[in-house]
């Protein structure tokens, strides 16, 4: 295992609040196998990346040496949870219930070690709790407890409609953590009240209480809401690695430390680097890129990552030829070699002899992977790849 103070630095990074951060400590000082739970109701199939930020914290748990679950609320998600809502959600059928969760299990894969994880159905235990089970459960709590939630409130006090399923919500979400016998449990800030139940229940069944740590929620490629298909400024895990690359590169620099923090599997140490990196003069977009790179092996494999950009229409990276070089031949009429700056006036890298010197004059003009001198001469009869700024290229034959 990891030494206590690095492995507690690297659950802090990106968490917006750890209760109790000493019961924490000493569960880590303990040196045993932590179990670590993350519930997800099944109900929407389309994911993006403000969904990976809970399954990134327990893959850092994984890495640590702990034993993570992944709980899907097969039970749960037929009662719809009321957190942030204000009407009573329609339950989803068995069948709904079912086809998301496989969508959720063919994403977590992609983010956790397949190896390393326990995946539960919750429907498990609650189809054989009786209804003895559920009132002695329903007597954990009060009416006035559950209307200091929030939505709970607004909803009674506005004359809204709230069914006592949902008073159940909260209850059945704790009693996962007994029958998981969690350790830590993980949920975004809006789901504080619920995390902080688990607590209460396990105490009531003996347990010892669980640690609650809430993960922010991903602000969207604007920097300021929340990250959402609906508002467009999403990045979809089933995105295309072009897309994807174009998204990350694109976003305001401010925000990617953000995304390093709730989003990268890199440590501390290494993320440090990086700012040390752009204190000294490296351009963000190179960054950015890193970050890019990253997420797209994590979601479509390493060679897609090598090529994103490509496909994105990006400047490539220095070395890398876009995959439909263009192919130009010039003609000198004999001599044996020609001048550069002739050559790519000629074969339209250059707008003019005065850009071609230009760029040559700026270092900005590379043949066959190296940058040349303005008064370069090249041999007639061969063909070079000649690249001209960020974004001309091409294999020129020069005859």
């Amino acid at each position: 295992m990891t030494d206590v103070a690095d492995a507690l630095a690297l659950i802090q990074r990106g968490t917006h609040e750890i209760l109790l951060e000493d019961e924490l400590k000493k569960k880590l000082e303990s040196g045993r196998k932590l179990r670590i739970k993350a519930g997800f109701d099944p109900t929407a199939p389309d994911l993006h990346l403000g969904h990976s930020v809970l399954l990134t914290k327990m893959r850092q748990f994984q890495d640590l040496g702990h034993q993570v679950i992944f709980l899907i609320g097969d039970f749960t998600g037929r009662i719809g949870d009321p957190t942030g809502k204000n009407v009573t959600r329609k339950p989803l059928t068995e069948d709904e219930v079912k086809a998301n969760a496989q969508t959720y299990k063919e994403q977590v894969f992609k983010i956790l070690d397949p190896e390393r994880i326990e995946v539960r159905f919750n429907a498990e235990w609650f189809s054989k709790m009786s209804a003895a089970d559920m009132i002695e459960l329903a007597g954990q709590t009060t009416v006035a407890r559950m209307l200091e939630r929030d939505d709970f409130e607004k909803r009674y006090r506005s004359g809204q409609s709230i069914s006592l399923h949902e008073f159940l919500y909260p209850l059945v979400q704790g009693y996962d953590s007994v029958a998981l016998e969690a350790d830590v449990e993980l949920g975004g800030t809006d789901q504080k009240f619920n995390l902080l139940m688990g607590r209460e229940v396990q105490k009531h069944f003996g347990h010892e209480p669980q640690v609650v740590i809430t993960m922010p929620l991903l602000e969207g490629l604007d920097g300021v809401q929340k990250m959402s298909k609906s508002l467009g400024n999403y990045v979809g895990v089933d995105d295309a690695p072009g897309v994807m690359f174009n998204k990350l590169v694109s976003m305001p620099d401010s925000l990617m430390w953000r995304y390093f923090e709730l989003l990268s599997l890199k440590g501390n140490e290494e993320i440090e680097e990086l700012r040390q990196r752009i204190e000294v003069g490296d351009n963000p977009r190179d960054i950015k890129m890193e970050l890019a790179r990253e997420l797209i092996t994590r979601y479509h494999g390493e060679e897609a990552a090598a090529n994103a950009h490509r496909s994105a229409g990006n400047q490539l990276a220095d070395g890398e030829l876009p995959e439909d070089l263009p192919e130009v031949d010039v003609d000198f009429e004999g001599a044996e070699q020609a001048p550069i700056a002739a050559v790519l006036n000629r074969s339209g890298l250059a707008n003019n002899s005065a850009q071609a010197k230009d760029m040559l004059g700026n270092g900005r003009v590379k043949v066959n992977g190296e940058v040349v001198a303005k008064d370069l001469m090249l041999d007639t009869g061969k063909s070079y790849v000649i690249q001209a700024g960020k974004k001309r290229y091409a294999r020129v034959s020069v005859k």
